[in-house]
């Protein structure tokens, strides 16, 4: 019974880190739009769910358009995963903060990773040349701020 209890304590330890010590989130990055199926980007925003509430890690959004580049960035309030803070950045009328539900916040990212090409094609060539729209995940401390 104890080694069944070690293996498995090995084994979340192992899952919580790569074979570089880094956390899984470390280097993820998720161009937008995706061809990963609807299912996949569903279940990748579960975990990212969980990642945030567990470790100290805010999900981010960032979108360019002819009007700037938004940024959006969620970070967990509880331990619970029921609370988020949700800050966007919008270039033209900067930082705004609310605090939203888990369901919420799960609804916006899954919305945003499922974003058609066809929405996409929607942006300027401008915009469209510059840097693509983006997901990531990353150590609340390296977020920008208001």
């Amino acid at each position: 019974m104890d080694s069944e209890r070690t293996t498995q304590t090995q084994t979340v330890q192992q899952a919580a880190t790569n074979s570089d010590g880094e956390a899984p989130w470390a280097d993820l990055e998720v161009t937008i739009p995706t061809d990963r199926d609807h299912a996949s980007l569903v279940a990748l925003v579960e975990c990212v769910l969980v990642e945030l509430t567990h470790e100290h890690v805010g999900a981010v959004v960032v979108t360019h358009q002819v009007r700037g580049t938004n940024r959006t960035q969620y970070v967990a309030v509880d331990d619970v995963s029921e609370q988020f803070q949700k800050r966007h950045f919008d270039a033209r009328l900067g930082w705004h903060e609310t605090t939203v539900p888990r369901e919420i916040v799960r609804d916006e990212l899954v919305t945003q990773l499922t974003r058609s090409a066809a929405s996409q094609a929607e942006r300027t060539r401008e915009a469209a040349a510059s840097e693509p729209d983006t997901f990531t995940v990353k150590p609340v401390q390296e977020l920008r701020t208001p």
